[in-house]
């Protein structure tokens, strides 16, 4: 309990003192008796031996000890009177203190409750009837005195640490209680034996010695049992409360805040390095309420250098009473007498640092038992950091493009709202697109790692020339964005067109000198739009104008009729696939441990006769956007299948994949087209795969409908795409009947030279195993990854190190080049292809 406002402790020591003196006046008088000199020093012996053997109980800033003074204190009430037995302890617990200093206030107050405590025991024994030492009743009678003693002891340090504003619970009370229970019966019944025999023969003295010895011994053992008891309780409820911490900067105060009350310390400080895009960081929790202190945060200071030391094997301690004069010097720049410091493992690379400043206690200093707490301890703060800095990573990948490391349209239209949210009338922002020329020919000539090049050096000229206060952005494909807030059209417009000058240059790219030139279109609010989808909306549209020859332009509503290119593809949409301009073309899967041709993707083309190749996303999106996905769907689906029928009736079998849009996934009738195309085209479902991104199949409409149970029912596999690019998916990848998951080709071709895309795959390859699925890596084109990922256990490879997409007439023409014919394999009964080395 608390009592009111915290008195200071030299009134609690009057107070104890006050107790005291009333205490010796109502019941010594009665029973002083005669002095003994022998007795007496006897007795001070065995009370200083006793109070050499220590428990200590500690809450926050007060300490109780416990010693197993019961033992000589039943000795004494029989051969001393009240006031001798008081002072006779009263000395043991003198030397005690002087051996190991207290406050003053608190030996005076630890003075006043030897003398209370043995006033109760005396007030006991004379409530009680007196009978002779051999009576039994007489050691029932002892027996309850001292514990008597004990509780009025043990209620007088509650008292203090009430009055001294702490807060005991139960947890103290126990703790308190335990020894009572425990160690008392026990020492009372020794110091009745040994008093019972030793007047008999002095022989006896050999019997009783050793037996007090055990005394002693044992209760020095139920003392370090009950410290590593606690030290466990501690470390497990210090593990409960990391486990319930929110991953955000308050759960990190909060971690902080629960290692100081663990160690009951004065100050703890947690440093952790920069990390994606968050600053150095030091969390400082102190008993004044100091939010920083000199010392943890310099990377150059004594005890964090040697804490974090690779050659350290855990934590350190900086002791005044042992630190040689650099020591000093970093305790002195802290203002304390002792330091803990320890490393922190993070996800940066470069260690944090936690260290623990001085034992919020005036008698007990950081010890061993501290140490080992602390490496416990460590265990779950390592854990909780990683999470948080796990989670943080998730974060800035959902906000950023993985490639150039730039926000990505998520982040962006966060901006551009959050910016135009106060005033959307009044504001004023600039917003350029600009998308980078020839970017489908590098990636069709030189690949896609060619490709990501050209990107990062796009994006490093950006930085390097956007005005400072810009935000910039990476959209899809080869599109970037700049924000400026603040500039109105015109300056938006001069600043667009220094940005094409600034990074309109040559550049080195997989060995050849490329010429790097960006198209910008420009939009600016709030005279093209008060929100983020309509200026973004008009800055797409100043782009498309932009392409067709100047380079740079702003939006104008005339613009608007650039669009009729999009509406002419959507009415032309469903002739195209009549007259055969829509087709497929085929990338071959192989077997990455036997190099078994075990399937194809399916991926389509649009050869207009009038704008020439258009982009998949721009007319499958299209699709999405008129309602027509649905058909387009079906039509790649029967040219995939019809291909699939060739290899059948030639005795070969091959499995066929098509993507599937997410929004062929809510059409209600989906699962019965698929099971007609199946049927039409007399194809098992078990040769076909339909290939879903991970947004369609987390998202609540298909998750709550039956349409991937029922697609999956057909026999037919069900492909997770471009897996890792997501995260929402991953918890709940056991409830899906997912066969097998697509390792997005980003992380893949990034693997010959980063060791981070190379951690994300085999993680990705385990997690997937371990879930029992498939894993397909898209995106090879090299030797060295194929074999890294034939090492991680990837079961199948797809890229152009194995083939680029090919139509029907060129794929017939590679199998017959590249391909040989295995046997059916047991229990199949068509033949299989296989890549010959």
């Amino acid at each position: 309990m608390r009592l009111g406002a915290p008195l200071r402790p030299w009134t609690i020591a009057a107070g104890g003192c006050a107790l005291a003196l009333l205490s010796a006046a109502l019941v010594f008088p009665g029973g002083t008796g005669g002095f003994e000199l022998l007795p007496f020093l006897l007795v001070t012996v065995a009370f200083a031996v006793a109070e050499s053997v220590l428990l200590f109980i500690e809450f926050r800033r007060q300490t109780h000890r416990w010693s197993v003074s019961e033992l000589p204190l039943a000795v004494a009430l029989v051969h001393l009177g009240g006031p001798w037995v008081a002072l006779a302890r009263g000395i043991a617990v003198g030397i005690t203190f002087l051996r190991r200093p207290y406050a003053p206030p608190k030996a005076v107050y630890n003075l006043a409750v030897t003398v209370v405590e043995v006033a109760a025991a005396v007030a006991v024994l004379d409530l009680l009837p007196s009978r002779p030492l051999t009576d039994p009743v007489s050691w029932l009678c002892l027996m309850a005195a001292v514990m008597v003693a004990d509780v009025v002891g043990n209620s007088m340090v509650v008292a203090a640490i009430g009055l001294s504003g702490g807060h005991p619970g139960r947890h103290v009370w126990q703790e308190l209680l335990v020894p009572i229970a425990v160690v008392s019966p026990f020492a009372v019944s020794v110091a009745v034996v040994a008093m019972l025999l030793v007047p008999l023969t002095a022989w006896a003295t050999l019997l009783v010695l050793p037996v007090m010895a055990a005394v002693v011994l044992l209760f020095r053992r139920f003392a370090a049992v009950s410290q590593e008891r606690r030290s466990v309780e501690q470390v497990y409820d210090f593990a409960r409360r990391v486990e319930s911490l929110s991953p955000d900067d308050e759960g990190t105060r909060e971690l902080v805040v629960a290692v100081r009350e663990l160690l009951n310390a004065e100050r703890v400080a947690l440093w952790l390095p920069p990390y994606l895009d968050q600053e150095p960081r030091l969390v400082v929790d102190a008993e004044d309420g100091a939010a920083w202190y000199d010392g943890p945060g310099d990377p150059d200071d004594l005890v964090r250098q040697r804490a974090v030391d690779a050659r350290s094997t855990g934590a350190v301690l900086v002791s005044a009473s042992r630190a040689d004069e650099a020591g000093m010097a970093a305790l002195r720049r802290r203002g304390a007498q002792e330091v803990l410091g320890a490393p922190i493992a993070t996800a940066a690379g470069e260690p944090g640092y936690l260290e623990i400043c001085d034992r919020r206690n005036d008698t007990l200093s950081f010890a061993d038992d501290d140490r080992a707490a602390l490496d416990s301890m460590l265990t779950h703060v390592n854990a909780a950091i990683r999470q948080q800095q796990l989670l943080t990573q998730i974060r800035y990948d959902a906000d950023h493009d993985r490639l150039t490391g730039l926000p990505n349209r998520q982040r962006l239209v966060a901006e551009i709202d959050g910016l135009l949210a106060a005033d959307p009338a009044g504001t004023r922002a600039g917003l350029i697109l600009a998308s980078l020329d020839n970017h489908t020919e590098i990636v069709d000539t030189l690949g896609h790692a060619a490709s990501d090049e050209l990107l990062l050096v796009t994006a490093g000229l950006l930085r390097e020339h956007a005005p400072p206060q810009a935000v910039l952005a990476r959209m899809e494909g080869e599109q970037f964005a700049v924000l400026l807030p603040g500039l109105s059209l015109a300056a938006t417009e001069r600043a667009a067109r220094r940005l094409r000058e600034a990074t309109s240059t040559r550049a080195r790219v997989a060995g050849l000198d490329l010429e790097v030139s960006i198209t910008i279109g420009v939009a600016a609010a709030p005279v093209h739009g008060t929100d983020s989808g309509t200026l973004m909306q008009r800055a797409d549209v100043a782009l498309l104008a932009a392409a067709a020859g100047p380079g740079v332009a702003s939006y104008h509503p005339v613009l608007d009729q650039q669009s009729l290119r999009r509406l002419q593809l959507g009415t032309e949409l469903e002739q195209a696939m009549a007259e055969g301009q829509i087709s497929v073309v085929f990338q071959p899967i192989i077997d990455a441990r036997t190099s078994d041709i075990v399937s194809v993707e399916t991926l389509v083309r649009w050869a207009h006769p009038r704008y020439g190749a258009v982009v998949p996303d721009e007319f499958i999106h299209l699709a999405e956007q008129i309602g027509r996905i649905g058909p387009l769907t079906d039509h790649v689906l029967d040219l995939a299948l019809a291909r699939c029928r060739k290899w059948l009736d030639q005795d070969i079998s091959l499995s066929v994949a098509v993507n599937l849009s997410a929004r062929c996934l809510t059409e209600p009738d989906l699962v019965d087209r698929v099971a007609r195309a199946l049927r039409r085209h007399g194809v098992p479902g078990e040769l076909l795969t339909l290939e879903l991104t991970e947004g369609s199949v987390v998202d609540d409409s298909v998750r709550s409908s039956t349409v991937l149970a029922d697609l999956h029912a057909l026999g037919l596999r069900l492909s997770m795409d471009d897996f890792g690019t997501g995260y929402s998916s991953l918890s709940q990848l056991r409830q899906l009947p997912i066969d097998e998951v697509k390792i997005d080709k980003s992380f893949v071709l990034g693997m010959s030279t980063s060791q981070g895309e190379s951690f994300i795959a085999r993680s990705i390859i385990e997690l997937a195993h371990n879930l029992g699925l498939r894993v397909v890596a898209e995106g090879v084109e090299d030797e060295l990854t194929r074999n890294a990922l034939a090492e991680m256990g990837c079961d199948k490879l797809q890229g152009f190190l194995v083939s680029r997409p090919l139509p029907d007439d060129r794929l017939e023409s590679w199998l017959l080049a590249r391909a040989g014919v295995r046997a059916a394999a047991p229990g199949a009964t068509h033949r299989r292809l296989f890549v010959r080395a």
